[in-house]
């Protein structure tokens, strides 16, 4: 099954396995030690995933921002 991220300016909105929630700013900051802005979609998705299917090449935040 696949993860669906939305990027916003307060965090992700995520859809893991048909559940819906957000990851706010902070959290993702606190998980990954970096800025929200400098952070990859794949390490978002290594946070939410226990064994992630991770394709392509990782995009910062701040570049979808």
């Amino acid at each position: 099954m696949s993860t669906d991220l939305t990027f916003n300016e307060d965090g992700v909105d995520v859809v893991y396995e048909g559940i819906e929630f957000e990851l706010e700013k902070d959290l993702i900051e606190e998980a990954t030690g970096k800025g929200y802005r400098d952070v990859t979609d794949h390490e978002i998705i290594q946070i939410v995933a226990e064994e992630p299917d991770l394709d392509g090449e990782p995009v910062r935040v701040g570049d979808v921002l």
